[in-house]
């Protein structure tokens, strides 16, 4: 249940011809009464002789006996109350109690109290209704409302638990605005999936991704088509920005442009400075991946890898308690995301802008994040923007595979994170990205896993008993369940790249076991392969090795079989 209480009004009746009235776009469907202050105040919306003049005048008598000098300018207190999209449709008793609760627990009319505002409770909708009220109480003072935001929220947690309704979070004020009804409607309308509001968000956002300049980013809102207007003091100084969808039009069909700071708190012009202006000194430009250079752009494959290790470092940094620099790492692992998916080949491109869409609301919080420590994973933000779309095959999809796989880890740590902090919608929002991730990493890496899980089949017997006990050399309390698991094919064949590559394959297979827990993996063999391929630079895509050679004499019915322990088949077998 999400109350929202509204900018204070000046005008009784104008609120009240809106709440009665059809609405912007006619979604107002039998406005009426189901609470007030009086059991006889009128309705205009079911009796007939009742008008909203009658109900203004009862609402403002308290306000109206004042001396003029004394009536506050903004009397008219405003709060909506809507229901889960998956919540039953309540009845209007139901309703009335829940308004009466609401009142009572802001200030506006406590229970008991009987000099107390006067309100009134109008439902136009199924799913929610709307609360007005004075503010000025039968016996002449104010009412005190302060925090009623806050007070609202907590009994709506009550209600939610009461009436068996889905069980929201308690916000803290770091969330992005909520489009409004009429911007709902109007996108429905429209047919289209998101609001203008929200649009531009993801827009912008995606924009301020790795951006190093005020002149880059304009020029990336530039390009993505929007709308864009200055505000510049007398001195010159560029004070904000506003945007619009160069389509989304009011009545005299002038361009609704709407403020950074409206969009997101983090998407102010103070706020967007702050990413790079803290890494100014450290952060020349990037000539081998600035566009602007006239000098060649890294490649997608090349900026994933980069940004596979940055993710990396910041996973570890999470593991610290310096709670100022894992504000400022979650904050540019937003950035990734985006990035990432503005760069997404067309097979993962929705669910990754699905788990950037849901990180958003991960990465800010009320700890104040230390800019300058994201350096690394702003920069390679920055690589994956300008290294430009990848395919999704070959180098590019495996390393976007690689990518996403640490990500994964990434935004597991911060749900963590944020659960100790008691962020709790923080932490419900990176647990939904992390869904989201997974289901983008489905969609990345079989094609490529299946490479290296046939030329782990295809590895002779002799290679094959060489890669497993590498495996519980390095890794002897994870072993038994790595054999039976279907990644041990493409990880055999990793073992083997990484040895003919130079390294010590059971020395490399420690360490990468060693850096993170592997306690949340869907497949503890996916996870090191990735690992292991970052590691040891092997390329992501093990179609471009060359097949290992065996010189080894072999019957021929077992020639190409990998070899497992007898008891590991039999297990295997059974399982079938």
């Amino acid at each position: 249940m999400i109350p929202r209480v509204h900018d204070m009004g000046t005008r009784t009746i104008g609120l009240l011809y809106y709440l009665y009235g059809p609405g912007t776009h006619e979604e107002h469907i039998d406005p009426h009464l189901v609470a007030a202050w009086d059991s006889l105040a009128p309705d205009p919306g079911r009796d007939p002789k009742a008008t909203y003049g009658d109900l203004q005048r009862l609402l403002d008598q308290p306000v109206m006996a004042l001396p003029a000098s004394a009536r506050p300018t903004e009397h008219v207190w405003h709060l909506s109350v809507r229901a889960a999209p998956e919540d039953p449709v309540l009845t209007d008793e139901q309703w009335a109690d829940i308004a009466r609760r609401m009142v009572a627990a802001t200030g506006i009319a406590p229970e008991g109290d009987g000099a107390g505002c006067r309100w009134a409770a109008v439902r136009h909708a199924d799913d929610h209704i709307h609360i007005i009220a004075t503010v000025v109480r039968e016996d002449g003072r104010q009412a005190r409302i302060r925090q009623d935001g806050k007070r609202s929220q907590e009994e709506a947690r009550k209600i939610e638990v009461d009436y068996g309704l889905r069980r929201l979070n308690t916000g803290d004020g770091t969330a992005a605005k909520r489009p409004t009804s009429a911007e709902r409607h109007k996108a429905e309308r429209q047919g289209k999936e998101r609001t203008p509001r929200e649009e531009l968000r993801e827009t912008v956002r995606r924009a301020a991704a790795g951006v190093a300049s005020e002149q880059e980013f304009f020029d990336r809102l530039a390009a993505a088509g929007l709308l864009i207007h200055q505000r510049v003091a007398p001195s010159g100084d560029l004070l904000g920005y506003k945007v619009a969808l160069a389509d989304d039009r009011n009545e005299d069909q002038e361009p609704i442009y709407y403020s950074g700071s409206t969009l997101a708190p983090d998407l102010s012009l103070p706020r967007i400075r702050e990413r790079f202006s803290a890494n100014a000194s450290g952060h020349d430009r990037d000539t081998a991946t600035d566009r602007s250079s006239g000098s060649a752009r890294v490649s997608p494959s090349t900026a994933r890898r980069k940004a596979t290790t940055a993710v990396w470092q910041a996973v570890l940094v999470l593991d610290q308690d310096d709670d100022g620099q894992i504000a400022a790492q979650l904050a540019a692992a937003g950035e990734i995301l985006d990035a990432l998916a503005k760069t997404s080949a067309a097979h993962t491109r929705s669910e990754l802008r699905e788990a950037a869409w849901a990180f958003e609301r991960a990465s800010r919080s009320h700890v104040r994040a230390e800019r300058g420590h994201d350096r690394a994973l702003r920069q390679a933000a920055r690589d994956l923007v300008h290294g430009g779309p990848a395919l999704g095959r070959g180098e590019d999809g495996a390393t976007t595979a690689m990518l996403v796989d640490m990500v994964i880890f990434l935004v597991t740590a911060a749900a963590h994170w944020h659960g100790k902090k008691e962020h709790a919608q923080q932490a419900a929002a990176a647990l939904q990205a992390a869904g989201h991730l997974r289901a983008a990493y489905q969609s990345a890496a079989p094609m490529h896993l299946a490479v290296m899980h046939q030329r782990g089949r295809r590895l002779s017997q002799p290679l094959q008993r060489k890669q497993t006990a590498y495996l519980r050399q390095a890794v002897p309390e994870l072993a038994e369940q790595i054999l039976t698991e279907q990644g041990w094919y493409a990880l055999a064949a990793t073992l083997a790249d990484a040895e003919s590559a130079g390294h010590d394959p059971a020395a490399l297979l420690a360490e990468a076991a060693e850096r993170r827990e592997l306690d949340t993996a869907g497949s503890i063999s996916d996870v090191l392969v990735w690992r292991l391929r970052r590691m040891a630079d092997l390329p992501a895509d093990a179609s471009a090795m060359p097949e290992h050679i065996s010189t080894a004499t072999e019957p021929t019915a077992t020639r190409g079989t990998a070899q497992r322990p007898t008891k590991d088949i039999d297990r295997s077998r059974k399982s079938r």
